[in-house]
């Protein structure tokens, strides 16, 4: 496909800097630019490269101001991570989409499927399964009895969704992601075995949910375990049973809940965050990469980091100090041979 500046422009609610006609037939990263390329700068780390770039049209935030002359057209918009966010979008959304049930797959004669949607190949289909229109099941998907999934939704090869869980429109779930596996629920006995406690609940993905590769979510014990509309989880997440999750979150990879913890929205976890169970944790709460919370947050848009979690600039200035508790010490002996 082939567009000019003014075209993207217009698509993106962007004013033109430059060669309004200049021509753009591919995309590339701001460092790797070439000729007849889109590209983006949102992060100031990689400016360097804007008064490099062979790219021919560069998306930028409408407060930047260029230090010498630029090669490349300018398109400014008011946000560039997200202009070009809603470009690729576009993009993906014009691809042909697969319909049609391919085989060997089964599906229950018992299941509902809805309009244009598509089975992949050795895929399972339960009893009393209720598919909206437009999902798309790639191959060597598992989806259990009673499961209902709703429009426009994808499940990616080889995700599985156990029986009775509910995924809402717009969800993505990705390859070798486990929904509705048993929680983590055993009782101790004086025997010193423990016996499994059934897990009779669900989960439920509300709309716009995405769930990364590899990641599980345990089906709650009683009840529901809940992802709200519009929450990202990452690759490589566990989810306990009885977790609530607020709308429009992001957890990156790595990060464990444990169970029946209820969680705001809005909230931003880095990288192998920790959090016990039984607590909850308020709107807006953003962990650093690797923070163990252990009891309840309870200030809205509370930033921490550290296990056990603090005030992340505390926790800065306290890095300060014990990265230099090694010298401290050393001047501390030496005080102390004086004094003795």
């Amino acid at each position: 496909m082939e567009f000019t500046a003014e075209q993207i422009a217009t698509l993106i609610n962007g004013q033109v800097d430059g060669n309004s006609q200049a021509v753009v037939r591919d995309v590339s990263k701001i460092e790797e630019g070439r000729p007849e390329t889109l590209t983006f700068l949102a992060n100031p780390k990689y400016e360097s490269y804007i008064y490099s770039t062979e790219a021919s049209v560069v998306i930028v935030n409408k407060s930047f101001k260029p230090e010498r002359s630029i090669k490349a057209t300018l398109i400014r918009v008011d946000d560039a991570y997200r202009a070009l966010a809603m470009l690729l979008q576009m993009y993906q959304d014009s691809l042909p989409k697969k319909t049609g049930i391919e085989q060997p797959s089964f599906i229950d004669k018992t299941a509902k499927l809805g309009d244009f949607v598509y089975v992949g190949a050795f895929s399972y289909i339960g009893e009393n399964v209720t598919i909206g229109n437009n999902v798309q099941i790639y191959p060597q998907a598992y989806i259990g009895d009673g499961v209902k999934i709703d429009d426009n939704s994808i499940v990616y090869s080889g995700a599985r969704i156990y029986k009775g869980c509910k995924i809402g429109k717009k969800c993505v779930i990705h390859s070798g992601a486990v929904i509705g596996s048993d929680g983590f629920g055993f009782a101790p006995g004086a025997d010193g075995q423990f016996e499994k406690i059934p897990q009779i609940g669900i989960v439920v993905l509300e709309d716009n949910v995405e769930i990364g590769a590899n990641t599980t979510i345990d089906r709650a014990t009683m009840g529901s375990t809940i992802i709200r509309r519009g929450t990202k989880l990452d690759n490589l997440i566990q989810i306990a049973h009885n977790v609530e999750i607020g709308e429009n979150s992001v957890l990156a990879a790595q990060t464990g809940i444990a169970g029946s913890t209820k969680i705001g929205k809005h909230v931003m976890f880095g990288g192998q965050v920790g959090i016990a169970g039984h607590i909850t944790i308020a709107n807006g709460v953003k962990l650093a990469a690797q923070t163990g919370v252990s009891k309840s947050i309870k200030k809205e848009k509370d930033i921490l980091m550290g296990s056990p979690a603090f005030d992340a600039m505390q926790y800065n200035k306290a890095y300060v100090v014990f990265r230099r508790l090694p010298e401290l010490k050393a001047k501390i002996d030496q005080i102390e041979k004086k004094i003795n």
